[in-house]
């Protein structure tokens, strides 16, 4: 199957009645910088701060609010993922993420430097985590014997700690033998949500099309479908199936060549097309692809080794009382699905509030309507507990 781009919305109903064609709006296209994963964890966590999880990002690039892209003025939304002296409000004597981790001390470098982290080299103590670059691992080279591949993460990589099974695995956090946290993608951004103020699910599994995931399914097209129809996008870790790590200058196992996608949409087409099961995606490099998704060179590169789900929770963030009511305000997710065949956008994500008069055992029960707004306002009826589900 051939690569395909095109522009977003270039294609309508009137190409063909068969077509599926949906993706999910106002998803960010950062441009590279400090590693692929960084970009497209980027990318992620900008997404989530447009639809509901609005503390992701709080610095002053674009007034708070993740933007669309990070060009121009917008340029500060890099510190979300990796931070930096001076940079975004950060005052220019605290060291961030690229002062202590990045050898070249310039993000837009890619030199793959194995060098040993920065802040070891000027003997100081790294800054406290804080940018979703410290969390995932991405760029520090503490890490050893990862997963008995390689060892890492030279300048611009990161990892995941795969079931080789193929089976999912869900909010992992990997030990090693010496009882020591090692980050990863996965927990790295658990980790990070938590830090922000919220919680989520994570998981990862290699693809199905994947030659090591022995007897395990492995994520279906079915998988990434229902993902973007549920409203969440997917990350995507491209690999080649037969390097494990790379024989660079002072590392001799150093990460492999990998790239970091994401992926925010599909389009099915007839399977005489010459795009069949196609997924789009942000490829971290600041632009929209649509490509086959069992492909085995993604932007003439790697086939999807495993992808990294992500699911954010909602959180209430106020309970205020007024005139025998109850309001409620709550972040969670509030993604859009646009359908271009039939010119249809859907808020994917709705919510039921449940209260209860006792946690001693709990007696949670519904209250108010299902709808797809994070606030609701209810009668008051003196002490209770309330929380807020998504409705699946």
């Amino acid at each position: 199957m051939a690569l395909m781009a095109f522009a977003l919305l270039s294609l309508t109903a009137g190409q063909s009645q068969a077509q599926t064609y949906k993706y999910l709006t106002e998803a960010p296209d950062y441009g590279w910088y400090a590693g692929c994963f960084g970009t497209g964890t980027g990318n992620l966590a900008g997404y989530w701060d447009r639809h509901g999880m609005t503390n992701f990002y709080s610095g002053p690039t674009a007034g708070g609010v993740a933007p669309l892209n990070s060009g121009g003025s917008n340029v500060g939304i890099r510190s979300m993922w990796t931070s930096k002296a001076g940079v975004d409000g950060r005052p220019l004597n605290q060291p961030g993420h690229i002062d202590d981790y990045y050898t070249s001390g310039d993000g837009n470098v890619y030199d793959q430097s194995t060098a040993l982290d920065p802040y070891v080299i000027a003997g100081r103590a790294e800054h406290a985590p804080d940018c979703i670059g410290d969390f995932i691992g991405l760029n520090q080279r503490k890490w050893t014997n990862m997963a008995d591949e390689c060892d890492g993460n030279i300048d611009a990589y990161s990892f995941v700690f795969w079931d080789k099974t193929g089976n999912r695995r869900m909010n992992y956090s990997h030990t090693n033998s010496s009882d020591q946290y090692n980050p990863d993608i996965q927990s790295g951004l658990k980790a990070w949500a938590r830090h922000r103020g919220y919680d989520a699910d994570v998981f990862t599994q290699l693809s199905s099309f994947n030659p090591e995931k022995g007897a395990g399914p492995g994520f279906t097209y079915a998988d990434v479908k229902a993902e973007i129809e549920a409203g969440y996008p997917v990350l995507c870790f491209l690999q080649r199936t037969n390097e494990f790590s790379r024989n660079l200058p002072g590392m001799p196992k150093a990460n492999p060549e990998i790239h970091g996608v994401m992926i925010f949409g599909y389009i099915e087409d007839d399977p005489n097309s010459e795009l069949f099961n196609g997924v789009v995606i942000k490829t971290s490099w600041g632009g929209v692809e649509a490509l086959e998704w069992d492909l085995s060179n993604w932007l003439g590169l790697y086939p999807v080794r495993g992808v990294i789900g992500f699911r954010p929770k909602p959180k209430i963030v106020s309970l205020k009382r007024s005139v025998g009511n109850v309001t409620l305000a709550w972040d969670g997710p509030s993604a859009r699905l646009l359908d271009v065949v039939a010119e249809t956008t859907t808020t994917v994500h709705r919510y039921q509030v449940e209260r209860a008069t006792t946690l001693n055992p709990p007696n949670f029960t519904p209250v108010g309507s299902i709808g797809t707004a994070r606030t609701a306002t209810l009668p008051d009826i003196g002490q209770a507990f309330y929380r807020v589900e998504l409705v699946k």
